[in-house]
C-alpha cells in the first residue's frame, strides 16, 4: 500500500476515534488504542489506555460535541501523526467543559489490526465558539 493510501486510512481512523469518543464507545476505543498507549492531558497529567476507557465506561467523561475544524495527517512508513483542532464539549467528573482543543496523536500501523494510537497530547487553545 502506498503512503497516500495510508494517509487516507489514518484520516479515517482518526475520525472513527472522534466518533467513538463522542459515543463513549469503549469497544471501538479499545480497538483504536494500543494497550500500552499513554496520553498527556491539558493539565499535564499522564493517563493510560485503561484510565481513558474507564473514564468513558463509568460516565466520568461524557462528550456532547466533537467538532473538527482542521485535521492534518502525516504518515511515514508504519507511523502516523494526526493533528486535530476543534471544539469539544461535555462533562468531566461532573464539571462542564467547552473548549477549543488541539490533539496531537501518534499512531502505529499493524497490518492486521490497522491504525492504533500509541501516544497523545491534548491542549486547550481557547474557548469554544458558539454552535452555528
Amino acid at each position: 500500500m502506498m503512503i497516500a493510501d495510508h494517509t487516507e486510512s489514518l484520516r479515517e481512523a482518526e475520525r472513527r476515534l472522534q466518533a467513538a469518543q463522542l459515543a463513549s464507545d469503549v469497544d471501538a476505543l479499545d480497538d483504536l488504542i494500543e494497550d500500552t498507549a499513554l496520553f498527556t492531558g491539558p493539565d499535564g497529567s499522564v493517563l493510560s489506555k485503561r484510565d481513558d476507557l474507564q473514564a468513558h465506561a463509568s460516565g466520568y467523561q461524557v462528550m456532547s460535541r466533537v467538532e473538527e475544524e482542521d485535521l492534518r495527517v502525516l504518515v511515514t512508513a508504519g507511523t502516523g501523526v494526526t493533528l486535530f483542532l476543534g471544539t469539544l464539549e461535555g462533562t468531566f467528573g461532573g464539571e462542564r467543559l467547552a473548549a477549543r482543543m488541539r490533539y496531537t496523536r501518534t499512531w502505529t500501523l499493524d497490518d492486521r489490526a490497522g491504525w492504533k494510537v500509541i501516544a497523545a497530547h491534548a491542549a486547550i487553545v481557547g474557548d469554544a465558539p458558539a454552535e452555528g
